[in-house]
């Protein structure tokens, strides 16, 4: 099942600022990227991974609006 980054760090309980100082990036850089990952730098993804304690694989990729549209759709039909 895939996740959005967004959705990973709260299921994990931490803040935007909690997780962008532990990957050593700004809380800013850290909230667009969970709005939207499609341009996530590779190193980034791997610590937040870890971070997150969640497969690459189950992290989605893209626009955060995009996928909660796709869930919706989903749950239509």
């Amino acid at each position: 099942m895939l996740i959005t980054l967004k959705a990973a760090r709260t299921n994990i309980g931490y803040t935007v600022n909690e997780a962008a100082q532990l990957v050593g990036v700004h809380s800013q850089t850290l909230s667009k990227f969970e709005k939207d990952s499609s341009n996530i730098p590779l190193n980034l993804l791997n610590n937040l991974a870890k971070l997150y304690q969640v497969s690459e694989d189950n992290i989605f990729f893209g626009d955060e609006n995009e996928f909660i549209r796709s869930l919706r759709g989903s749950i239509k039909n």
